[in-house]
């Protein structure tokens, strides 16, 4: 016999399978919508970090050009047909978020290995939305 609590926590787990994959799907796009528009419109804090990093590309082409990248994930992201792209798309932009560790430490370290300044929290939180992705991805035959 369920208890009071159990059917209470059976509602709660129904209404987060129901709705969280896709609210997920969701925030994922709007993050990579908001900071891809930051980019296009040249007002991102990362900028200089983007510049310093591909440092062989114009930072005024190059900038924009990843906010674009950015923007267009997002939207993709919530499509559920799209969602595949989207994360396609994702996957092989984000390697370049991480090149700041190995190219630029003293930027991304105030104490190596684990003292993180901004910049490296602002990296850091990267393989939350890359493990995001792919839990969202994981339903793409839903």
């Amino acid at each position: 016999m369920d208890t009071k609590f159990d059917q209470i926590d059976q509602r709660i787990v129904a209404l987060l399978k129901e709705y969280g994959i896709r609210l997920l799907q969701f925030s994922i796009g709007a993050v990579f919508v908001w900071f891809g528009l930051l980019k296009v419109a040249g007002i991102s804090p990362a900028f200089e970090l983007v510049a310093n990093t591909v440092y062989w590309v114009p930072p005024r082409l190059f900038v924009p050009f990843l906010g674009f990248w950015e923007v267009v994930i997002g939207l993709l992201l919530v499509f559920n047909r799209l969602k595949r792209l989207a994360i396609l798309l994702l996957l092989l932009q984000m390697p370049g978020t991480m090149l700041p560790i190995l190219l630029l430490p003293d930027v991304v370290f105030t104490q190596f290995p684990i003292g993180l300044s901004l910049e490296g929290q602002y990296i850091a939180k990267n393989i939350v939305l890359i493990s995001a992705a792919l839990v969202v991805g994981s339903t793409a035959r839903e």
